[in-house]
């Protein structure tokens, strides 16, 4: 372990061996922070987090702090961030309240400059987030969601695996897994097939997704008889179970709609 003098270390923490904490840096107690993890100067780690193996924090960064939530009322809480992942500079995670107990990042994710990760929100593994992205409290991201630069994401949020938001985007409602979502209001247009196949899967996996999605948005169906036509008609599979559930367990805020369904609406 290698802790520059100019950093404030409190002896209760918990510091892996090969761990590497720069200049400025402040860490207080009940902080464990896992081996090889490189702590970079002017960074603040705050009782209850946990950092894990491999991590990089750059300069600025804030783990951990108290949650921005007039709820909170001083309870137990924990900041986690998984094994490999980077936080760039003036990244901000808040710890959890008494909601879900813990704010989660997950393994070998990747959360550029000022994005803000507030308090309850449950981050998978292999995230990437883009710099000035804000989650209000309570989101949910699964594994290998993409954001943008410049996304807001409204407070109770759920964004499926392997999804996709454009820059600029304003999330207001739910992401199915495995699309694109842009323009304003957020919608559907298109599955995110090169995503897909830069992560391995067959043109046959990405054909049924394709079907699931032109069943949900494009033939002009409401959700409930699009999910029966996808239960009836589309061969199971862990794509079709996994939009069936996101469906199913998305009440709170609803999904987003099609582009065009949109226009039509109008």
């Amino acid at each position: 372990m290698s802790v520059h003098s100019l950093s404030v270390v409190h002896p209760n923490a918990k510091i892996g061996g090969g761990v590497s904490v720069g200049p400025f840096t402040t860490i207080e107690d009940d902080v464990e922070i896992g081996d090889g993890t490189i702590i970079g100067p002017n960074v603040t780690i705050y009782a209850g987090s946990r950092i894990g193996k491999n991590v990089e924090i750059f300069p600025g960064a804030v783990i951990g702090g108290k949650p921005q939530d007039l709820k909170f009322a001083g309870e137990y809480t924990t900041a986690e961030i998984g094994d490999g992942t980077t936080v760039r500079e003036y990244v901000t995670v808040n710890r959890g309240t008494a909601a879900a107990g813990k704010t989660v990042v997950g393994k070998n994710c990747l959360l550029m400059a000022y994005v803000h990760v507030a308090h309850d929100c449950l981050l998978g593994d292999s995230i990437v987030i883009a710099n000035n992205v804000n989650l209000a409290g309570h989101v949910v991201l699964e594994d290998y969601v993409i954001i943008e630069g410049q996304v807001g994401v409204q407070q109770f949020v759920r964004i499926g695996k392997h999804s996709f938001i454009a820059g600029g985007s304003l999330v207001r409602k739910s992401v199915p897994p495995y699309i694109r979502a842009a323009r304003e209001p957020l919608s559907y247009i298109g599955v995110n097939r090169i995503g897909l196949q830069r992560r391995g899967f067959a043109i046959e996996r990405i054909n049924t997704i394709h079907e699931i999605y032109r069943l949900l948005y494009v033939k002009g169906l409401n959700i409930t008889n699009a999910i029966t036509e996808i239960e009836t008609t589309v061969p199971v599979c862990n794509e079709r179970d996994d939009v069936v559930r996101f469906i199913a367990e998305t009440e709170r805020t609803g999904i987003i709609r099609s582009f065009q369904g949109l226009n039509d609406a109008d």
